[in-house]
């Protein structure tokens, strides 16, 4: 029994991963023109994210906590993402020099507002999956 669950689990997160890389590159493709692979992997792993935390308090938090704790994460990975994939492999990936309150052109304040809301849509849409496809629980969103 205790096997089935793991797989289960591991099917839920590959299928999260995949479905949020996807999602996001696309994202990207639309708006910027192009994308790397290394955003199909940010991406994949942001939405995993989204559903864990929902998961982790029973989703049960106010939207705008879980809005909050995912904009951190997901600022972080691109801040840790870009100096790997910018700095240190010089990919150049994206770069931020020319955006308000920038750090490193890395990470800055416009884009970290937008990821605000794709972290909202993310956060709804791997809950209701979850619960739609893998019969999770059912999460109980309200703003606060």
């Amino acid at each position: 029994m205790e096997r089935i669950l793991i797989v289960k689990r591991l099917s839920e997160y590959l299928f999260l991963w995949a479905l949020g890389g996807t999602l996001y590159y696309s994202f990207e493709m639309m708006f910027r023109g192009f994308s790397h692979w290394s955003m199909f992997l940010l991406g994949g792993i942001c939405l995993v994210f989204f559903a864990q935390q929902g998961m982790w308090t029973g989703w049960t938090a106010p939207l705008w906590k879980q809005v909050g704790w995912c904009v951190i994460f997901v600022t972080a990975c691109e801040f840790i993402t870009g100096i790997l994939v910018n700095k240190v492999m010089h990919w150049n990936v994206w770069d931020y020099t020319d955006q308000p309150f920038q750090i490193m052109g890395q990470i800055c304040l416009p884009f970290t507002i937008i990821f605000s809301g794709l972290c909202a849509v993310g956060i709804l849409l791997s809950g209701y999956l979850l619960h739609f496809l893998y019969g999770e629980k059912m999460p109980g969103f309200h703003v606060l």
